[in-house]
Formats: C-alpha cells, structure tokens, sequence
C-alpha cells in the first residue's frame, strides 16, 4: 500500500510539474507573442499531460491546460460571450493514430457508416462572426472559447469577409434570422513579407510569422491600420442557427456557405471513408508550399450533424473532429557562429551559421537575422539555443533566443566597420531606416547587379548585355566597375565563350549608342538608392547636367515636393562619395551624356487624362511608360477610381483591372496603348 501511495504522489508531482511548464508557454506564446519551443515541442508536452490525466483522473481540476482553450482576452476590446464554446481540436501527428481517431468515432458509433470532411488547417487565427436578417453586425475573437474579444471594427475591414449574405439561388437554404459562423483570419506570404519589410524600413519589431502578423493585426485599436494588413478569411463551420433551416451535414452547410458568398476554401474535400482522408492529407503535406498562406496540417470532420451530436465533446474538444498536424516547420538549434555577406544591393546581412537540424523535412544550418539592429533586438549571441522557423520554401530565420538555458559562455556579435568584400566603408543607413552598406560602387559583391541594372531597357538599354554575358565578363575579368564596358574590344570579348565575332560586333555597337541616352536615363541606371525612373527623370528636368545636380545640398533637393529627406540624403550622399567622383570622371572622358538635351515640346494629346498602369509592360518600363504621358499632357496615379481615364494593362495585372473593368474604363492593351501616344 505504501509503494502504491508513493508512485501516485510521484505522478502528482509530475502532473503539477508538467502544468506549470505548460502555463508557462500558454502566456509567453499568447500573452507575450514570444514563444521558447517550437509547436512540436509543446504538442508533446500537452500530450504528455494528457495521457497521464487519462490514467489518472483523479488528479484532474478545472485550472489544468487541458480544460481549456487558451488565454485570456486581451484588455482592450469588449468581452462578448459565445453563445457555442469554440472548442479546440485534439491532434494526430501520424497516419496510425488517424486510423486509431477513426476506429474510436465508429466504436462511439457503434459501427455506422462514417463519411468525412476534409480541410486545409489554416495557421491563421479563429473568429466567429455573427449575421442578422443577413448583415455582419458582430465579430468575437476566440479568447478563452467561452469569451473573446468584439473586434468587428477590424474584421470589418477584411475585403474577403461579407458584410451582407446573399439570397442562395437553391430555395432550400433561406438566410437565418441569426446566423453565427466561425473561420480562421489569415494573412498571405506576400502581404506578410511586405509588411515586415514595411516594419524593417521604420525600425518595428518584425512579426514572427503570418499567424501572430494576423492576431497583432486584428487586437490593433485603430481600424485604418487593419485594413491596410492585407488580411484574409475563409469559413469553415457554423455555431448557432436562429429562426432558419438546420443542416444535415458539414457538406451540406459549406454548400449553403458558399451560395450566401461566405469566403469557403476551395481546397475542402468530401471523403467517403478514412482511407480518402490519408490521401488528402498525403497530397497536401507534399503541396503545402505552393499556396499562398501557410497550413500546419488537415482539418478531418465527422460529415453528419446527426453524429456530431451522437458523439458530443470533452471539455475542451470535440469528439467528431481532430486535426491532423504536418511535420512542425519550427525547431530550436544551437546558433554556432554569425558571419557577415553584402547582398546585390551592397546591404551588409548577417547570417546565422547553425548546428545542422531537420525543419519541415528539409536539413537547416543557415537562416538569416535580417540586419544588425535584428540582433541586437533578439539578444542572440553566438552559443544561444534559438528558436528556428521555416515556412515553406522561404529562407529560414531565428524568431526567438531561448534565454532560460544559456550558460554565460555565449558571446556577443558587434557589426564590421569595413566591407568584409572590398574593405571600402559601409555607413549606417539613416531616416529609421536599419541596414549597414557597402557604399562603393565599384566593390566585387556588387557589381553584376550593378551593371545588369545600368543596361537595363529602362536605363542605358544596352541590348545583349543579360546575365550570362555580365557574368563571363566578370568571371574573365574583363569588366569591374561599370565605366568599363565602354573599354571592352572585339579581341577581348572573342575570348569568351558565349561570343562569336557577329555576337561581339553587335555588342560593342549597342553599348556606343547607349552614350548618346538622355541624362534622366543615366541618372536611373546610376543606381541611386531610392531614386526609381520617374525621380531621375525628374531630377534631369529640374538639374539639367550632372555636375548641377553633384553641387546640390539635401535641403535644395527636399524643396521639390516630389522628393522626400531620405531620397534627398540619399543623392546627397552618393554624389559626395569618392568613389562616384570617380566614375564620373571617367564616364565623361569615355563620353557619355552629361546633360540634358533641350527638346521641342511634343503636342499634349493626353492633356487632362488620367492613366493607371498594372502588370508587366514588355515595350516599355513602368517609369518609361509614365514618363510618356507626362510629356504628352496626361496625368499618372498609382490607384483607379472613377476619375480614371485609362487603364493600361501588361501581362500578369492585378486588382487594378478587376476594380477598372467594374467601373467601366477604357483599358488598353501596350499595342493600344502605342496607338494612343502616336496620335
């Protein structure tokens, strides 16, 4: 009797122990977005607890972690409670325990037929969303499952969230009384990597990933900022019906969803027994990475609303549905060393040199750290244990420095105070901006972007020179700055594979002319930080040589109300450099254009229209193409709207041409857009 008292008070203790590890990572994951173990890591601890619960369930209480859905509401916001808990779902992490999920449903069953719903598991963040006679007028974060937050302000803003329900054109389905749903706020990749390059450049702490981007985004108190996160929505099951039709099944209400114009997942699939199960999830753990947002895993759901009720929930899952997670896309590693690289644009990038370690099945041993004020705001040393997150195919980065395991032997990294290219001087970029460069136009790292940018169409327009030629020119020492391409000979460019004489002749004949373009033109292909096309076109009108524009002082420049303080240092800066004296002198000798060429102004057929460019354009560059309508009268914006007079279409256009063809403008093709400017 002894012995057994003490194994059971042993248990205890372990159980307490393992509550309060878990505790622990609820608030710094929930509370301080900071999370010290990857999702694996924690879905192991939780299961853990689990089992041992489950032998023991004396030694369960109502405080445990796994009595419940997660923390608190954050203050902020007004505390609504669900009229149906927002369970969350228990895990598999395997085939066999799928199988093991779908013998357990049909024993609860006692063996009837079985069909499934199966959904991409959004790593997003859950709301639910409330209809009346068929308008949104409430919006509740998922809080503890039985309270969360009203942030309708903010999910109001979401452009794939419906504000109104439409009719379903099948009469089954009239629209509820009330109508409460629940679906996963999510943010794209692209739009995620736009705003923590937007963060970057105004020096705010990155988000770690799209999930935490989509929660901070929807706890902000300013619904302007909101709508500009790009967020996304899609539904996936309803929670309360009022004064309307109830549904059969899970397939049935995703039908009636999507004739209300509720935002569904195109990607659900019905399956007709587990085995279809296994292969959609088979499929998509091998597909995950061609989407445009992240999923950790498949959603599996009882079909039948009948067997939902017949199989009930525990207290903090319910019996007929579970998630089935993909191998985690967040480990924890020993960052072994930081070494330093200067990218194309002459930025100097810290990476991260790690102990080799497996992430979404993919070997890890490098991840980047973004710029030097990025380690100082982690706090990494060399030595730490780091939290370590891949999504996708995207670059892996450290997100997190695991502190409470260091040991006092980790060593901090300060930034280099030279190129660690060219030895030249790197400044510290200024107006909030955070990167260390190379501002040596001439340094190794940078030139083959330097001299495909200064050939470019928009640019100097030397045809022939692309990559493969720009990098034998580099490999054979030929070229390594960009004053000389103008000394490349025949004799020199026969000695390289990729030149036959005709080939050689053709090349040396398009860079000659490229000495004749005009001065905005050469300003672009200089390569002036923050200076695109329409300012160097701008800057040549108002600075009609180069050696004007070199005597400018940033105050001067920061009077044209197209050009800000940081685009004015930053041509200030350029100018002053040495090693820019220096090639300008040269390319003067080699007699290039250094002034702009007085021409007759071209008769203003465009005058007064306003024109909206989207997509590639292959004839002409977007700064070009705009430069145009300038010279012929007309009026350039970077939005349409009903005062738009022409939308020119490339190839690849975006919501630009949707929103035009709406509206009824006149959109042009570039053949129309030639015909048009010929007039």
């Amino acid at each position: 009797m002894g012995d057994k008292l003490k194994e059971k008070d042993k248990i205890k203790k372990q159980i307490e122990e393992l509550r309060k590890q878990i505790l622990r990572h609820d608030y710094c994951y929930y509370v301080l977005n900071q999370p010290e173990i990857s999702d694996t890591e924690y879905d192991k601890l939780m299961k853990k607890l689990g089992n041992l619960e489950e032998s023991h369930p004396e030694f369960i209480t109502s405080d445990s972690p796994t009595q419940r859905v997660g923390g608190e509401p954050v203050k902020g916001f007004k505390t609504v409670r669900h009229k149906a808990k927002m369970l969350s779902l228990d895990n598999t992490y395997s085939v066999e325990e799928l199988k093991s999920w779908d013998k357990r449903v049909k024993k609860w069953l006692k063996g009837e037929k079985v069909e499934y719903v199966a959904e991409l598991k959004i790593d997003g963040t859950g709301v639910s969303l409330s209809y009346r006679d068929g308008v949104f007028y409430l919006g509740v974060s998922r809080g503890d499952g039985e309270r969360g937050e009203d942030i309708s302000s903010n999910l109001r803003t979401i452009r794939s969230l419906a504000l109104k329900l439409w009719p379903a054109s099948d009469k089954k389905y009239p629209i509820p009384r009330v109508l409460e749903v629940r679906g996963e706020v999510y943010m794209n990749h692209q739009d995620f990597q736009g705003l923590n390059k937007q963060r970057k450049h105004n020096n705010e702490a990155l988000f770690a990933n799209p999930r935490n981007a989509a929660a901070g985004s929807l706890k902000l108190l300013d619904p302007r900022i909101s709508a500009r996160r790009g967020l996304n929505f899609f539904i996936h099951s309803f929670g309360n019906i009022e004064g309307g039709k109830g549904f059969d099944s899970q397939w049935e209400f995703l039908h009636a969803a999507r004739q209300w114009a509720l935002r569904i997942s195109p990607n659900i699939k019905f399956c007709k027994d587990i085995n279809e199960v296994i292969s959609y999830c088979n499929k998509w753990q091998d597909k995950r990475s061609s989407l445009q947002y992240e999923i950790d895993g498949i959603v599996v759901k009882v079909n039948s609303i009948k067997q939902h009720k017949e199989l009930g929930h525990t207290l903090k899952s319910p019996r007929w549905a579970v998630a089935y997670k993909f191998p985690s896309h967040q480990v924890t590693t020993r960052l072994n060393n930081i070494r330093v690289q200067v990218g194309r644009t002459g930025v100097i990038t810290p990476v991260a040199e790690l102990k080799p370690v497996e992430c979404g099945g993919v070997t890890i041993s490098k991840a980047t750290l973004h710029n030097f004020d990025e380690i100082e705001r982690l706090d990494v040393r060399v030595g730490d244990r780091v939290l370590l997150e891949r999504a996708g195919e995207v670059i892996p980065k450290i997100i997190k420095v695991v502190k409470s395991v260091r040991t006092g032997k980790e060593k901090r990294f300060s930034p280099p105070r030279q190129c660690p290219v060219c030895d030249g001087p790197i400044e510290r970029e200024k107006e909030g901006e955070v990167a260390f460069r190379c501002v040596n136009p001439s340094c190794p790292a940078q030139i083959e972007r330097s001299l495909l940018h200064f050939a470019s169409r928009s640019a100097m327009d030397i045809e022939g020179l692309g990559k493969s030629i720009v990098k034998q020119l580099i490999a054979g020492k030929l070229v390594s700055a960009l004053d000389e391409i103008y000394a490349l000979n025949k004799e020199g460019l026969l000695k390289l594979d990729l030149f036959a004489e005709k080939k050689a002749e053709n090349l040396l004949i398009s860079i000659e002319k490229s000495k004749s373009r005009s001065l905005g033109r050469l300003f672009f292909a200089l390569g002036i930080r923050h200076v695109g096309e329409k300012a160097a076109q701008l800057l040549a009108e108002k600075y009609p040589s180069v050696d004007k524009l070199m005597e400018v002082k940033k105050e001067e420049l920061q009077e044209i109300r197209e050009i800000g303080p940081v685009m004015a240092e930053s041509i200030e800066g350029f100018f002053n450099n040495k090693s820019t004296k220096k090639l300008i002198k040269n390319l003067r000798h080699l007699g290039l254009n250094m002034s702009q060429v007085s021409v007759k102004k071209k008769p203003q057929v465009l005058a007064d229209k306003i024109f909206v460019f989207t997509g590639q354009l292959d004839s002409h560059g977007r700064g070009q193409a705009e430069a145009l309508v300038g010279e012929l009268g007309g009026r350039t914006s970077s939005a349409v709207s009903k005062k738009t007079d022409y939308l020119v279409r490339g190839s690849n256009p975006g919501s630009k041409y949707e929103k035009a063809k709406k509206l009824g403008i006149a959109i042009l093709d570039e053949n129309g857009f030639e015909e048009l400017i010929r007039k």
